[in-house]
């Protein structure tokens, strides 16, 4: 009997170990988005690990933090930002906790449905994003074409 009162403890520690987790990092990437939308580059930046990449929907959209900032700061300075509404999100986590990875579904007014994917570590006590990416996820009803586009806009040298 004690064994099983020792499994069930331990099955109980590891469990709420794991909600506490998920909360932490939903409550990292609602800061994420809260803050873009604010235009609080700094509550905006400290979410993001130091050796952090953002990945924009451009395909040459890849930058580290501080070449993030560089875009991003004159928006900020500006007060505006950017406002990605999530509505459906998933997380994952490796099996010693310290690392998550995620998919979630955002609502913006000028890009409409977006998806955003990345990569989520604790760092010293505290959960930091490693990876943002951000994508416009295309219906396969029009991917051919929307691939076409593409094709023909870096022929002409567009990206």
């Amino acid at each position: 009997m004690r064994k099983i009162v020792a499994v069930l403890l331990l099955l109980i520690a590891s469990t709420s170990g794991c909600f506490a987790s998920e909360k932490a990092v939903n409550a990292v990437l609602d800061a994420l988005h809260t803050n873009a939308a604010l235009a609080n580059a700094q509550d905006y930046f400290s979410v993001f690990s130091d050796d952090a990449i953002f990945i924009g929907t451009d395909a040459g959209e890849v930058w580290t933090i501080p070449q993030f900032k560089e875009y991003a700061m004159p928006h900020f300075n500006k007060g505006t930002g950017w406002t990605y509404h999530p509505y459906a999100r998933h997380l994952y986590f490796s099996d010693d906790g310290n690392t998550a990875w995620f998919d979630e579904l955002l609502k913006n007014e000028k890009l409409g449905v977006t998806r955003g994917t990345g990569v989520v570590v604790k760092q010293h006590g505290a959960w930091k994003i490693a990876q943002y990416h951000l994508a416009i996820p295309i219906p396969n009803a029009i991917a051919k074409e929307v691939a076409e586009q593409i094709k023909a806009l870096n022929k002409k040298g567009g990206n």
